[in-house]
């Protein structure tokens, strides 16, 4: 099957619903306990923002994944830097789609003028923590144990990728 990868729309909440929320429910890639309602990714997805995108992926008109940009902070000086995130349904990982969904979204965000991309990485994750590096992420450090979650603690690595 072939994967496609758009802009989402204001359709597509619901199916960013249930691939976010399988990441809520089986590990530890969000620290969100509970599933955000379409709402929130309705925002995002008509948000006219500069650098704010999301990108979805599609096989057989279905979403299979997301990556998407968001403020990195609400302070003006942080204007051209962008936190950034993905998510895959469990039948795409590993086929090389958050590869290109996370591509597509980079290639926007260099076409806005965004300066600077921030991801952080929950550990353990080596696929992302390898998605990243390979699309020329840095790891600036790691903050230990800052989230709890499935009653562990969990620490995150934070990745910057400079756009210029």
């Amino acid at each position: 099957m072939s994967v496609a990868l758009r802009p989402a729309e204001t359709a597509d909440a619901t199916a960013l619903v249930g691939v976010y929320g399988h990441a809520v429910r089986a590990g530890v890639a969000t620290f969100d306990l509970a599933d955000p309602p379409a709402d929130y990714w309705l925002a995002k997805i008509t948000s006219v923002s500069p650098g704010d995108h999301v990108v979805v992926a599609t096989e057989d008109r279905h979403v299979v994944g997301f990556a998407y940009s968001t403020a990195f902070r609400p302070r003006p000086a942080y204007a051209a830097t962008r936190e950034t995130s993905i998510y895959l349904a469990p039948g795409a990982v590993g086929r090389g789609i958050g590869r290109r969904v996370y591509s597509r979204l980079l290639e926007l965000l260099r076409a806005d003028g965004m300066h600077c991309a921030i991801a952080v990485v929950a550990q353990p994750n080596p696929a992302s923590t390898a998605m990243h590096e390979s699309l020329g992420f840095e790891l600036v450090g790691t903050l230990r144990e800052v989230g709890r979650k499935f009653d562990r603690w969990v620490d995150t690595r934070w990745y910057q990728l400079l756009l210029g």
